[in-house]
């Protein structure tokens, strides 16, 4: 196994040991005390990270599981989804998909949909909820979700956030921002391995989604609720991943959660400063792409000099040790993707940043 400190994919992130080494403890019945135990103390690390005094469903899915459900189980009417990147489509694919009646405002990706527009959108007519990307892992770019939830339920509009790459790296305030349902997933800056989703629904999301007719059964957000009061699942857990949840969970805890944001606002920084400096020292139109406004804290896109691919330097990065992320999407050619996030350090990321200014130099002669 490699030494901790050479994977900085913007997910997933790369995991600690003695998180894997906890996955090797045995299987035991779900139905039973020994679980609940362990449920109960996987809700004892995550209710504060989430920074709610409910409880946390926890999904054997990845974070798109707990999309749908969002989608599912909002409760009728049209939703209002908030594209600004990949994954906010995404979002509004899965609106689609689900049969809801969907209308999608933004497209723009260098930038968050700006609240005027939200509510042009809002003021025309009725939505039960709308859908944002709080940190768009396509481009690096950071959402006011804040802003978006107090402008949202003056129209009486619930607020679905998807906090995948955001939770445990930039402030989330799920009960003091009123926001409605809030997901994530295990593999990002949680640092947890692939597999379970996350997320938390408010009393009243959880009481209206009993009007929805097309629940389904897997997603059903409402018999989560029934089942996590017995520190249960409504289905099989991955049991092995809760293991290692438990552990990481007292991780996060012994940290910090506002020191762990803190490290990962001062990680970014030294991001931003790299691009500017690769700037200088390679005479090259290097820039991160999110505006200097709205820059996520655990991922940075970087756009590129039309001259460089993002593939090479990606395969640059990997011969000498490291993994970065290419581009993703239509940014796919144009950009690189730096995850900073879940326990990675200062020391690392300067490792990496400094093989892929190597890689980046070799290239341009």
């Amino acid at each position: 196994m490699t030494a901790f400190g050479t994977f900085f994919l913007p997910g997933p992130t790369e995991v600690r040991r003695d998180v894997l080494q906890a996955m090797l403890q045995p299987m035991l019945p779900h139905r039973g005390a020994a679980f609940e135990a362990l449920f109960a103390q996987v809700q004892e690390g995550l209710k504060p990270i989430f920074r709610t005094r409910r409880p946390v469903y926890v999904s054997s899915s990845s974070a798109t599981g707990l999309m749908e459900a969002a989608i599912r189980c909002a409760r009728p009417g049209a939703i209002l989804c908030l594209v600004n990147g990949a994954f906010s489509e995404r979002f509004a694919n899965i609106a689609q998909a689900c049969g809801r009646e969907a209308t999608v405002v933004g497209g723009e990706w260098h930038r968050p949909v700006p609240l005027d527009v939200v509510e042009d959108a809002l003021k025309a007519r009725a939505y039960s909820a709308l859908t944002v990307v709080h940190s768009e892992t396509s481009t690096g770019t950071l959402s006011d979700i804040q802003a978006l939830a107090q402008l949202a339920h003056r129209y009486d509009c619930a607020v679905l956030v998807d906090a995948v790459t955001s939770l445990a790296g930039v402030p989330v305030e799920t009960d003091a921002w009123e926001l409605d349902f809030v997901l994530t997933g295990s593999q990002k800056a949680l640092a947890l391995p692939p597999g379970l989703a996350f997320g938390v629904a408010s009393e009243q999301f959880i009481g209206e989604a009993k009007q929805a007719a097309g629940r389904g059964l897997y997603f059903d957000l409402v018999e989560f609720e029934q089942y996590i009061h017995k520190n249960q699942t409504p289905n099989t857990p991955a049991l092995s991943l809760l293991y290692a949840t438990a552990v990481q969970g007292a991780h996060i805890a012994r940290e910090g959660l506002e020191r762990r944001w803190e490290r990962h606002q001062e990680m970014a920084e030294h991001t931003y400063s790299w691009v500017h400096e690769l700037r200088q020292r390679a005479g090259a139109p290097f820039c991160v792409y999110a505006p200097e406004d709205a820059r996520s804290h655990t991922v940075t896109a970087v756009s590129l000099p039309p001259e460089l691919a993002g593939d090479a330097i990606v395969k640059g990065v990997a011969k000498r040790g490291f993994v970065i992320g290419g581009g993703y999407g239509k940014l796919k050619a144009s950009t690189i993707r730096i995850g900073h996030m879940g326990d990675h350090t200062m020391e690392g990321l300067e490792a990496v940043l400094e093989a892929t200014a190597e890689s980046i130099e070799e290239l341009l002669g």
